[in-house]
């Protein structure tokens, strides 16, 4: 039996090029896991083993590997920082027990940073924090960590000062022990020196210290009484305060140094052991029931209960469907039955494997904590429980955002019809976040994702791993609809062939909802006019029919249905008539409902050298955007805007002329808001002319 209290499952995450994948591949050089370190910039790096990842130096998929380090064995998955794929930081943080994240000391908070962050607050995962590229121009430690405070409105627990800056950094004070680490210029990661801080830190390092004390001992109230009395507390003691206070969430201990450098990742793997919990001191997972409500139960993460884990990712190789799975209880072995609890039938374990990147090494056995892939499963996907059959129970499931932009493509000859089909089964059962729907009418294959970037990848992997060629459409929105206004009305749905007939009369009222409230129903029904069996019909009716609007056909958001009152009839009425009065009522009332076209607006933060502010926020005006915040830093300024994701196809070749290749920017889906009505004009008449074409 392996002792959990050595195991750390960790993250590594952050913005788009802050560095996370040179922090790992650094960690495992350390770690004594690689002999060679992999730059990104050189498409060398371990954790990105996709061709696509190696060409455009990003990282797509979170990729797992796992080293020693003191005695403890660190399960470590690199995440994506692109905000096309904050799906796999969500999917990685649900099974992750600590996380490192990343920032850059020139770009300090940036605006996927927040994203991860707010994910983490969500799966409540310990943190500590690592400013790097402090040897960069124009690096602020100290800028950085006020912004963590303002930005993230987190509190970060400072542990080392930055000894020099930019091309002057050399190393880093340790706090606790007012000892200087100081590495010279050969890059090598174990060329360090433990000496005396420089003179002219003293006064900082004593101040910041103080502020260390201050805030560890308030988790410990006997410490506090006597720190405050003169006694300053053992290191051993800080050290159990701060690591109560980080697995806790109330601070976050923040190192800092450059990866690239090879300066500061030592520390950085002594907090994780030292301040990082082990799988049994993390909030155990809520078992759920088939409804997905929780049960008040557990999942204790001990090796002798009985076996529970989540599939977090599916990933298809050159040898078959690879399973990540995260053990939360008992074992796992070859040969093992284990119970799918979604689908409700049981596959056997064929091979459990150990991932480093796209190696594997084959195991026998696994236990509650691992993190292990495993070779083979049928019909597992992302989010399922596997769980012993004589214990049947389900892990809280994941929650995936809605894609909000659509291409169709077709195959580019007969051939490759087949090929596609299979291709797109295996993407979507890798990539949840990645829909595909088969046009009825027309026959096109209509893939939906969340965003440009995330469909371009896609289009590639079909090209490249699946050799599949296609023809792509132009990118479409994923537009909603909306009513304004609230609207009584009846619908009597009759039907008289011989025998019994269908008969249903429905009384009822839609008004809007709030933003966000989705499909509400409610019956207010009394006296037995419509029997209460049937409610339930009428409430599946209208519910079936909100996938399709009445402007332009597209799914209808936020409104409410009150069922008010109606009428039966002994034999002819039935759960299928109300269903259709339901139906027909919705396709009725609707239209008079005052439907309004809602588009998608993105949360877009661009990067832009000073000289060319004015013409990116004239651009971004152009486009409809809504400038909401501007902050200068020292490379530049960063502009905070909503747009509506319509106009900003293509936008990156636009901002890269404006800037001589300098900009950069980042966008997320916000929200829906009503379109103008020039706009929504074009849309319902595309959307017709569509609809006419198809007949």
């Amino acid at each position: 039996m392996t002792d959990l209290a050595k195991y750390r499952n960790i993250g590594i995450f952050a913005h788009v090029d802050a560095g996370k994948t040179t922090t790992t591949e650094r960690i495992l050089k350390l770690t004594g896991k690689i002999h060679k370190t992999g730059e990104v910039h050189e498409g060398e790096a371990t954790t990105d083993f996709m061709d696509q990842e190696r060409e455009r130096g990003i990282t797509i998929q979170s990729a797992a590997t796992s080293c020693q380090w003191n005695g403890h064995r660190f399960n470590i998955i690199d995440t994506p920082g692109h905000v096309d794929f904050t799906i796999e930081v969500y999917r990685s943080l649900k099974v992750l027990d600590g996380g490192v994240g990343v920032f850059c000391g020139s770009g300090g908070v940036e605006p996927q940073s927040e994203t991860n962050w707010r994910y983490a607050n969500d799966s409540e995962v310990s943190r500590v924090i690592f400013v790097n590229k402090l040897d960069r121009m124009g690096a602020d430690f100290y800028r950085v960590v006020k912004q963590v405070e303002t930005v993230l409105a987190a509190n970060p627990l400072v542990m080392v000062l930055p000894i020099g800056i930019e091309d002057q950094f050399k190393g880093v004070v340790d706090l606790l022990t007012r000892k200087a680490w100081i590495w010279d210029d050969s890059g090598l990661p174990e060329n360090y020196t433990v000496q005396e801080p420089p003179a002219d830190m003293a006064d900082a390092v004593e101040e910041w210290r103080e502020k260390l004390i201050e805030t560890a001992v308030e988790q410990d109230d006997d410490l506090m009484e006597a720190y405050l009395e003169g006694n300053e507390p053992s290191i051993d003691d800080i050290k159990r305060c701060i690591r109560k206070g980080t697995i806790n969430l109330d601070f976050f201990p923040t190192y800092c140094g450059s990866a690239f450098k090879n300066k500061g990742i030592q520390l950085v793997l002594d907090a994780v052991v030292d301040f990082l919990p082990d799988p049994t001191q993390v909030k155990p997972q809520p078992l759920t029931d088939e409804e997905g409500n929780e049960t008040g139960k557990f999942a204790i993460v001990d090796a002798s209960e009985p076996f529970r884990a989540l599939a977090f990712k599916i990933m298809d190789d050159r040898f078959g469907a690879l399973t990540f799975i995260r053990i939360y209880s008992g074992r796992l072995e070859k040969g093992m039955t284990v119970l799918n609890t979604f689908t409700g039938k049981t596959e056997r374990i064929g091979r459990i494997v150990e991932m480093h990147a796209d190696a594997r090494e084959e195991l026998d056995s696994a236990q509650a904590g691992d993190i292990v892939a495993v070779i083979g499963m049928k019909n597992v996907q992302t989010g399922h429980t596997l769980c012993d059959p004589k214990h049947p129970a389900t892990l809280e499931p994941m929650i995936f955002p809605e894609p909000v932009i659509s291409i169709a493509v077709a195959p580019k000859d007969k051939g490759a019809a087949e090929k596609l089909g299979i291709a797109i089964g295996k993407m979507i059962q890798e990539d949840p976040s990645f829909r595909v729907e088969t046009d009825e009418d027309s026959g096109e294959t209509i893939l939906k994702g969340m965003g440009e970037l995330h469909l371009d990848i896609k289009i590639d992997i079909l090209k490249r791993t699946h050799g599949v060629e296609v023809i792509v459409g132009k990118p479409q929105v994923a537009y909603r609809e909306t009513i304004t206004q609230k609207v009584e009305d009846s619908y009597t749905h009759k039907k008289q062939t011989g025998g019994s007939g269908q008969f249903a009369k429905i009384d009822y009222s839609i008004e809007p909802g709030e933003p966000g409230s989705g499909y509400q129903f409610e019956s207010v029904v009394t006296g037995g006019n419509i029997p209460r069996e049937f409610w339930p019909a009428v409430q599946k009716g209208f519910q079936m029919s909100m996938d399709r609007g009445v402007l332009a056909g597209y799914p209808c958001l936020d409104f409410k249905v009150t069922l008010i009152d109606g009428s039966f009839h002994a034999v002819d009425s039935s759960a299928i008539a109300y269903e259709l009065a339901a139906r027909a009522g919705y396709r009725q009332t609707m239209p008079k409902a005052s439907p309004q076209l809602m588009e998608p607006i993105m949360k877009v933060d661009v990067f832009t050298p000073d000289d060319n502010v004015g013409d990116v926020i004239g651009d971004l005006n152009r486009r409809r955007g809504m400038i909401k915040d501007q902050e200068a830093g020292a490379t530049g300024v960063r502009i905070k805007a909503e747009c509506p994701l319509s106009e900003m196809f293509g936008y990156i070749g636009d901002l890269r002329t404006m800037t001589s290749g300098r900009g950069q920017f980042s966008m997320e889906f916000q929200h829906y808001m009503p379109c103008p009505k020039n706009v929504a004009d074009e849309v319902i008449k595309e959307a017709k002319e569509r609809e006419a074409g198809k007949k």
